[in-house]
């Protein structure tokens, strides 16, 4: 049997390290021509740069205007983000604690949302924003809210039926209102939840060009994706400008990777959290 074990387990592990190599395959790829001219990354995309030079770091970064897409994009990012976790994390507890067929029609019509692309609303939704005046960054930030609450919503529900209304009860038994009960006693409860929310909106939103593209388009606000996409459109008139590209997407993507290596830990614990138990 444990001779069987070890051969399982290398098989295991081989198997494993090949998916991790397909999986950092691209980032590799991206950071060693991040640092090569046009003529050594058509030559040999594969090979390490002759001279790592941060130039072409620089230069990207200038071209892409990077600390303003970069502060226009995290602020979309952030209150994007902090809406979804209020608003969801508030919805879900309320459709909890209150079980009738209102909040089990509200929760099927949430987890039915998911399915719905946004390719089906994209026009009407457009038409809808520009009518009210709200085509804009403002606009913008509350169309992520409404996408990403659906599965926000989902993962907050299935955690929150795991936290014993006893401890609820007892803290309105000390005098806590509504809002202390949730934010001092729920809300510090739910942290795993909450960071994988955070991550999986946090990715989505920073790296969304579509939505930005169709809310604010060719404008002096723009996003990091959008950046890239306009200085691409403006370099790359006789062919794909390489030095460009592959440094800009790699100053840009760097933000979004500290982010999720600080939080990763607790993506696959919330996960579970919020999907099994629901």
């Amino acid at each position: 049997m444990s001779t069987k074990r070890r051969v399982g387990q290398t098989i295991l592990y081989i198997v494993l390290i090949l998916i991790a190599i397909y999986t950092l395959f691209p980032v590799a790829f991206l950071i060693i021509n991040a640092f090569k001219p046009q003529a050594e990354i058509v030559g040999s995309p594969l090979a390490f740069p002759k001279t790592w030079n941060f130039s072409y770091i620089a230069n990207a970064a200038d071209q892409i205007h990077f600390f303003k897409a970069l502060g226009i994009t995290l602020l979309v990012t952030v209150i994007s983000v902090a809406l979804l976790v209020i608003v969801s994390s508030l919805a879900a507890w309320v459709m909890v604690r209150n079980k009738n067929k209102f909040s089990s029609v509200l929760l099927l019509m949430f987890t039915a949302a998911m399915l719905i692309p946004f390719q089906a609303v994209m026009y009407p939704l457009l038409n809808l924003f520009e009518g009210i005046y709200l085509k804009n960054l403002t606009g913008l930030i509350l169309m992520y809210g409404g996408f990403g609450l659906s599965l926000s919503v989902f993962l907050y529900h299935g955690f929150i039926k795991s936290v014993p209304a006893s401890i609820e009860e007892a803290a309105v038994i000390d005098g806590a209102n509504i809002f202390q009960l949730f934010f001092r006693v729920v809300f510090p409860l739910l942290k795993s939840t909450t960071a994988t929310v955070i991550i999986l909106n946090a990715m989505w939103i920073w790296n969304d060009y579509l939505l930005p593209f169709l809310v604010i388009g060719n404008g002096e606000v723009r996003t990091l994706t959008l950046e890239l996409y306009f200085a691409k459109m403006t370099s790359g008139q006789y062919g794909n400008p390489w030095e460009l590209i592959f440094p800009a997407v790699f100053v840009s993507i760097i933000p979004i990777i500290v982010v999720f290596l600080f939080l990763q830990k607790y993506i696959v614990k919330g996960v579970s959290d919020g999907a099994i138990k629901a």
